[in-house]
């Protein structure tokens, strides 16, 4: 009733308009065939207003030919006999059933089955049976890059409802669906980073670490992003493999979530200046993002 008592009647024309035409298209829907009906549940996650609107109006005769040109449009590569898009398709359908099997709903038509679907998998997953955060149910965290997205189960029931951490992250859900585009699935990006050794003076050295940033995991902390990087940095004489040179530090690192997308194809930079005799040396270097707890480590040997 409280939200009822919100409606001015500016909204009322929609209303009706909607009303109206939700009512033709139900009635167009029951005209169907058990074929076409599975279709369109079937593809309901990718097929658009337009599309939809023109196969509930078509002859019968003329479905079947609509159906191999909705898929034959999506197939990225139409001068072979597989259609990758439509086998991905279909393939994200099943692992949705095989995954969110709780609840009373089909694993892929519950939210997590149609953010899996649509999105692919996402590159971390994390999954809270005690609750997250202030949601007290079990929730689950999945990130797509730096995009978190929440799925709280409110009925302890195994199955979770999407829920957006505001209208903003909302309304970016929403347009990254809507964005989806005929694609199959890449390989997962893991964490990583590059190394390089300059020198800088007669007996120093600059050890130059580099992180694109697409490889980092954060958390997303109200309307921030933030994450720590732990570089534990060790350099042994190349010879006798004794250790001369040791160091450890914590980076913390945070950003506005409106500036993620200005981060893209860059890196964050880490400089540190090193003293030491002439001679070669392997230097080993261990950078963990504890956003997701993932670790690297990579050994360069150099001279001076």
């Amino acid at each position: 009733m409280k939200y009822l008592r919100l409606l001015n009647l500016t909204i009322i024309p929609f209303i009706c308009f909607f009303i109206i035409n939700s009512c033709a298209t139900s009635r167009l829907k029951k005209n169907l065939d058990p074929e076409s009906k599975e279709f369109l549940s079937v593809v309901r996650y990718i097929i658009t207003k337009q599309e939809k609107k023109i196969f509930l109006n078509l002859p019968p005769s003329e479905r079947k030919s609509f159906i191999e040109n909705f898929w034959k449009k999506r197939d990225p590569d139409p001068y072979t006999e597989v259609n990758e898009f439509k086998e991905e398709y279909f393939r994200r359908i099943e692992m949705a059933n095989k995954l969110f099997k709780g609840g009373p709903t089909p694993g892929w038509l519950q939210d997590r089955g149609r953010i899996y679907i649509l999105l692919g998998p996402p590159d971390e997953r994390y999954t809270y049976p005690r609750g997250y955060s202030f949601y007290e149910n079990p929730s689950e965290v999945w990130y797509y890059g730096f995009f978190p997205i929440v799925f709280v189960d409110y009925s302890w029931s195994g199955d979770y409802d999407l829920t957006p951490l505001g209208a903003r992250h909302l309304a970016q859900i929403m347009k990254t669906q809507m964005e989806w585009k005929p694609k199959v699935t890449k390989e997962k990006v893991v964490f990583d980073f590059n190394v390089e050794i300059f020198k800088t003076e007669e007996n120093e050295v600059k050890i130059e670490i580099n992180i694109p940033y697409e490889h980092m995991w954060m958390t997303e902390k109200g309307n921030r992003l933030e994450t720590k990087l732990k570089l534990s940095v060790e350099i042994r004489n190349a010879a006798t493999e004794e250790k001369v040179w040791e160091d450890f530090k914590v980076y913390p690192f945070m950003v506005k979530s409106s500036e993620v997308e200005n981060l893209t194809g860059k890196e964050y930079v880490i400089d540190i200046p090193v003293k030491l005799p002439k001679g070669t040396y392997i230097g080993i270097i261990n950078l963990e993002n504890t956003t997701g707890e993932e670790k690297r480590e990579k050994k360069i040997k150099f001279s001076l």
